[in-house]
């Protein structure tokens, strides 16, 4: 086996043997980093859904019911939960993957009222009041799903419509009915925004990146072995070959072979000179003999 075959064998166990610990450490750090993605972008959305909340409440809210009570109407765009979710549809052809929820245990619009899994979310807030929010997985029915979960507290703004039936405008208790909805009191956790995302989304930014990485490693991978290679044709192989040819020639008895050019200080530079040195005392102990 020649040594160049030798060397490049011995390269290529090493860069297996590191690339392989290389891709899996980069495959969780991708992983870990595709998720932390998600999640920020989930926090965005849960921002936005909270900007058009606090809109609501200080711009919406005291203008329709100074005019519902006039005219005892009553108006859905002045409920702030009513502006994130009707805002997040118009968002989601942006975020087709991305869902949000306002999920109540006791919601006056039975739309949102909390599913099994969402109620022991908001069980969990309201049992950890110093939590402003949890991140977790579930099993769902298109797989495992990731969601982002925080708290909705009533305040005293709530308990006008969320009190008693009796205190509630009559135009909202006739829409929505005297039952659900009723019962709130203000500093309690009563329902919790959600952000759910398919755990399939971030696996995928995480095998996107990971194809790209080993790409790129098995690119450099190439280009550091053809690198290499000419390294050591070039300032091993080359001389050690010339050597040996010069050899050759020196033992099939030619005579005159000149002397070959000693290159730098390096082990092949001290082997040439040592050939050298050796074939001039050759050529001396010939001569002695003839």
């Amino acid at each position: 086996m020649k040594l160049m075959t030798k060397f490049n064998l011995i390269l290529l166990v090493l860069f297996v043997a590191s690339g392989v610990a290389i891709s899996q450490i980069a495959y969780n750090f991708l992983s870990n980093n595709a998720r932390h993605q998600v999640l920020k972008e989930a926090e965005l959305l849960m921002a936005s859904a909270d900007a058009v909340r606090d809109y609501t409440s200080a711009n919406l809210e005291p203008v329709l019911t100074e005019q519902d009570n006039s005219k005892g109407t009553f108006h859905a765009e002045m409920v702030p939960n009513f502006g994130a979710v009707t805002t997040f549809k118009m968002m989601q052809p942006h975020y087709p993957d991305y869902s949000y929820r306002e999920a109540a245990l006791n919601p006056r619009n039975p739309e949102h009222r909390a599913v099994d899994w969402e109620a022991d979310i908001i069980t969990w807030l309201r049992n950890h009041p110093d939590q402003l929010q949890i991140v977790g997985e579930r099993e769902a029915e298109g797989g495992r799903s990731l969601y982002l979960a925080r708290p909705l507290v009533a305040d005293e703004s709530c308990i006008g419509c969320h009190g008693s039936p009796s205190a509630a405008p009559r135009a909202m208790v006739a829409l929505y009915g005297a039952t659900n909805g009723f019962g709130w009191k203000a500093g309690e956790v009563v329902a919790a925004q959600i952000v759910s995302i398919p755990m399939s989304v971030p696996v995928t930014i995480a095998k996107q990146a990971y194809q790209h990485l080993l790409f790129y490693l098995i690119a450099t991978l190439l280009m550091t072995i053809v690198a290499l290679d000419a390294g050591v044709y070039w300032l091993v192989i080359r001389p050690l070959k010339l050597v040996s040819e010069t050899a050759d020639r020196v033992s099939t008895g030619e005579k005159n072979v000149p002397p070959l050019p000693v290159r730098g200080k390096d082990e092949i530079a001290t082997v040439t000179a040592a050939f050298n040195r050796m074939q001039v005392s050759l050529a001396k102990a010939l001569r002695m003999l003839g």
